[in-house]
């Protein structure tokens, strides 16, 4: 049975633009490695953008964390680097205003997966909203959380949210 791997949110804007941290780019080759440890296997890459318009600031998220980023059309929305290289046009790409994406529920509902794995930004908000839809969507698939491809700018709430989704029952590797 197939396998997937979602990239999440592997945006410029999280790595070196107006959220970006340095802990953030050094992911980079870590996600490089998994995308093409997929591919080799003919195994699905998907990928979540985050994804705002000039409306941000007067959105909840935008009122909580008033840090204009990723918004449509801007080079803060591009994917990251090599990551970015590596992503292809069949790619399902799934454009997300909020931490978690309806759509890629949606999709995951549709098609059977052995094990999904998530890896990218930012573990303590969209990484782990995402793999717990994996984890709605897929009861019965291995939900993994690569702990090498993912970061949050504070270590702290990262080594906290990964300990989190172990009690989800998701595979912390």
């Amino acid at each position: 049975m197939k396998k997937c791997l979602i990239v999440v949110d592997f945006q410029n804007d999280f790595v070196s633009g107006s959220l970006g941290f340095p802990k953030a780019a050094e992911l980079e080759p870590h996600i490089v490695r998994k995308i093409e440890e997929y591919r080799s296997r003919g195994d699905s890459v998907l990928f979540t953008f985050d994804t705002h318009g000039d409306d941000y600031s007067s959105t909840q998220e935008g009122r909580n964390l008033p840090v204009a980023h990723c918004l449509r059309d801007t080079e803060g929305h591009k994917l990251y680097g090599r990551v970015g290289e590596l992503a292809l046009d069949s790619d399902l790409r799934f454009i997300k205003n909020t931490f978690g994406s309806d759509a890629l529920y949606e999709h995951l509902k549709t098609e059977s997966f052995s094990s999904i794995e998530l890896v990218g930004l930012v573990s303590n908000i969209c990484v782990i909203s995402n793999a717990v839809l994996a984890k709605t969507a897929q009861p019965e698939a291995v939900i993994i959380v690569d702990s090498k491809c993912t970061a949050s700018h504070d270590e702290a709430l990262n080594t906290a949210v990964l300990e989190v989704m172990k009690g989800l029952q998701i595979q912390v590797i």
